[in-house]
């Protein structure tokens, strides 16, 4: 047995990894890393089988932030020419769950930017998630920020399904990539999101001048949080943004990244997120040997892959759409 598929037997018998055999993952040798991948696969099969998730976001508030994100084209520190605007109406957020569910997608992602959500922007979600409830029966992942516990009581009695708040990067290099809250800030939103009954969502960014011990501590974080689902974004260095210019990853790094977070998350949603279109490149299928999920259409402000190409290539894999059924839901 290779020493890819053997690790990724122990991860199956319950054995955690030690740092020395995560590192080995994200410094596999280029040759190897389609026995890399095999060992992933094994873990994603056992666990989710040949289906892949879809996901489709909703920019419902974009720019006008107060946090200096660096990564970020909404945030107030970046000079990106890109649209702002305020919370989009109840109506355009409905007829985005239609278009949705056109495209078999299962999740539906409510996200706006922000620190936090104010309560009038909170009673403007729960309308809508009511109606995209009743009328599509969609899964609904919100992505608002900062999050009070009487809020997020509010969006699960409305039928929101998830909550996405992602950690970015690990604790040690969080301070590199904003000051503006902080690492326990964003944590602490996870946990009033488990305690409220949500399923948590957070997930990481990488490409953002971290080492590749951080990028194993980010991963080991969320196994901690217990993160049911993990979106895997890959930097995509917008211009007028403080990472501007910023380009570290290449294709083969990004599928070892992906290994790594089912290595270490081998029950979780792995979900390959934003800038998977830039970063990996041709070898997009590749990640889903790792990944059991993917975003369709658009992300906040970069274009995404057609989604009708979205779907040939899962075809073409030969895997499958994890549908998710669609049931009237009384609130």
């Amino acid at each position: 047995m290779d020493y890819w598929l053997g690790l990724a037997e122990s991860v199956m018998n319950g054995k955690e990894m030690s740092d020395q055999e995560a590192l080995s993952i994200l410094d596999c040798p280029d040759d190897d890393l389609l026995l890399l991948l095999n060992g992933a696969f094994q873990i994603r099969k056992k666990y989710y089988g040949k289906k892949v998730k879809l996901n489709m976001i909703i920019n419902t508030k974009s720019g006008l932030c107060p946090e200096n994100c660096g990564y970020c084209s909404q945030s107030v520190v970046s000079k990106a020419p890109i649209q702002k605007y305020r919370m989009l109406d109840k109506d355009t957020i409905v007829k985005g769950a239609e278009q949705a569910a056109n495209l078999n997608v299962g999740t539906y992602c409510i996200v706006a930017s922000g620190r936090g959500p104010s309560d009038k922007e909170i009673d403007h979600v729960v309308s809508a998630v009511k109606e995209i409830k009743s009328t599509y029966g969609l899964k609904i992942c919100a992505c608002l920020g900062i999050l009070q516990q009487d809020q997020a009581m509010r969006l699960k009695q409305a039928g929101v399904d998830r909550y996405n708040h992602n950690i970015n990067t690990s604790r040690e290099n969080h301070s590199n990539i904003t000051t503006s809250h902080t690492y326990d800030d964003r944590v602490h939103t996870v946990e009033t999101v488990k305690q409220s009954g949500i399923s948590p969502c957070s997930g990481v960014i990488v490409g953002m001048k971290e080492t590749k011990q951080d990028v194993v501590n980010m991963a080991r974080s969320l196994k901690i949080l217990d993160a049911d689902s993990i979106p895997v974004n890959f930097l995509h260095a917008i211009d007028g943004t403080p990472l501007e210019g910023t380009d570290e990853l290449d294709p083969r790094y990004c599928l070892k990244v992906l290994a790594l977070f089912r290595y270490i998350n081998p029950t979780k949603e792995i979900r390959i997120s934003g800038g998977r279109e830039v970063n990996l490149r041709s070898l997009q299928p590749l990640g889903l040997y790792a990944a059991n999920s993917i975003f369709v259409g658009d992300y906040l402000t970069t274009s995404g892959q057609e989604s009708t190409a979205d779907h040939k290539m899962l075809e073409d894999l030969g895997f499958e759409i994890d549908y998710v059924q669609k049931e009237e839901v009384t609130v």
